[in-house]
């Protein structure tokens, strides 16, 4: 036995590794972290829960809901049991209320406040919506049968800045650009009806070459380089700085340009990619996006598989923040530390909205109302208070994204639940770098 158990172990010692061995992303770019963009991505986390809720209590007639409803959306919150709803709420004072009517019953509704801030996200979205409508076109050009799912384009509403109704509305007011057809199956793409030259230049053309003439041009063969931004404790540039200089004179083809015969893999069908995911993410309003929703273009836009892999090689040109159950993909050029470069006003409104988000103080008492007037009688009473310098509530600094943390608000309010203070948390992860 012993020496049957001898034989084995040495066969184990001698058997060949498998050519290829997988490691999570996390390990992969845990040495290529920058700290800034991950705080970008923690900053933004709360807002997309504050976000989600005020659309849902727009699409409501009165637009207040009860708090027993918002319970079937706690994944969408990210409040996981035992994390109270109640507590989210209080958090955010200036733009959430909640309120008893005479039976009991618990409802939240939206403060003025938070009304008008609704209406100014319309209206921004509508003076934005020729660029949105190019952005859309663009990315059906660029298409390989040039007409893309629905839903999957549904995925990027609120990164192209488009409208709530995007699917049932907006889509249809453009046939001059695009219209809606139903598959066989039953499912909607959105093909493109015309083709503009004027378009099918990349953003990374435009501010190289300066070609805003408008003059529409061939797509063809691009040898432009693309801006690299390493963090200042990155040294590993050094090393691999021919490689990147190989890499940044190759030549490649435009992702406006017809893709097909390229061949998976070759050198020439990765840069290409590149490009295509340099143009998509300088499209969005945050020159970021939900990775997960990229791979549902791999088809369509013709990516490789393997389009983690991709992005994660070529650091400098992007930046893949993995914290959390969804990563993000930065456009690093677009940075300037912690802050974008060029802010649009939807950014700037998000913004707005951030700094309204957290209090310090004490919980107040859910007053009970017998009806909506009252409501707005206390609504007189509030702003009276906010005129003569109530300094109870502070506006301080918290997150967005989309994207999905479990614990999210939780995990950054004190224990005693009395004080919300993002900055303290944003300066407390600064130390764990």
């Amino acid at each position: 036995m012993r020496r049957m158990w001898y034989q084995q172990t040495m066969f184990g010692w001698f058997q060949i590794k498998p050519m290829t061995s997988s490691r999570r992303v996390q390990d992969r770019s845990k040495n290529k972290r920058i700290h800034y963009l991950e705080i970008v991505k923690e900053k933004w986390k709360i807002l997309s829960k504050v976000l989600f809720l005020m659309e849902l209590l727009k699409k409501e007639k009165e637009m207040v809901i009860p708090l027993r409803s918002l319970d079937r959306y706690r994944k969408q919150l990210n409040l996981p049991k035992p994390h109270k709803i109640t507590d989210f709420i209080r958090k955010c004072p200036n733009l959430f209320e909640l309120y008893k009517d005479q039976r009991g019953t618990l409802w939240c509704g939206m403060t003025k406040g938070a009304e008008d801030l609704l209406e100014e996200e319309e209206r921004l979205i509508e003076e934005q919506s020729t660029k949105a409508v190019e952005y859309v076109t663009r990315i059906l050009m660029m298409s390989v049968d040039k007409r893309i799912q629905l839903d999957k384009i549904a995925h990027f509403r609120r990164d192209f800045g488009l409208p709530i109704e995007f699917r049932t509305k907006w889509v249809n007011q453009y046939p001059q650009h695009f219209r809606v057809e139903k598959s066989k199956d039953g499912v909607e793409f959105l093909e493109l009806v015309n083709w503009d030259p004027a378009w099918a230049i990349t953003e990374l053309e435009k501010r190289t070459l300066g070609l805003n003439d408008g003059i529409g041009r061939e797509p063809g063969i691009l040898s432009l380089p693309f801006p690299l931004k390493f963090p200042p404790n990155y040294k590993k540039v050094y090393r691999h700085g021919g490689k990147i200089e190989h890499f940044q004179k190759r030549s490649y083809l435009s992702p406006y340009a017809d893709a097909k015969e390229l061949k998976a893999g070759s050198l020439e069908f990765d840069k290409r990619a590149v490009a295509v995911m340099h143009e998509l993410l300088s499209f969005t309003i945050e020159k970021r996006l939900v990775t997960d929703h990229l791979t549902h273009f791999r088809r369509e836009l013709v990516m490789p598989q393997k389009l983690m892999r991709l992005l994660l090689k070529h650091f400098g040109i992007f930046y893949v923040s993995e914290r959390g159950k969804r990563f993000s993909v930065f456009l690093t050029e677009a940075y300037e530390g912690s802050e974008l470069i060029e802010k649009c006003p939807l950014v700037l409104w998000k913004e707005k909205v951030l700094s309204l988000i957290g209090y310090r103080g004490k919980k107040k008492e859910v007053p009970t109302f017998s009806d909506l007037s009252d409501m707005e009688e206390r609504d007189i009473i509030e702003e009276k208070d906010i005129i003569e310098g109530d300094t109870e509530m502070e506006d301080t600094c918290a997150d967005f994204e989309e994207e999905e943390i479990m614990g999210g608000l939780d995990a950054v309010s004190p224990t005693n639940d009395d004080e919300l203070e993002i900055s303290h948390f944003c300066n407390s992860y600064k130390g764990t770098s």
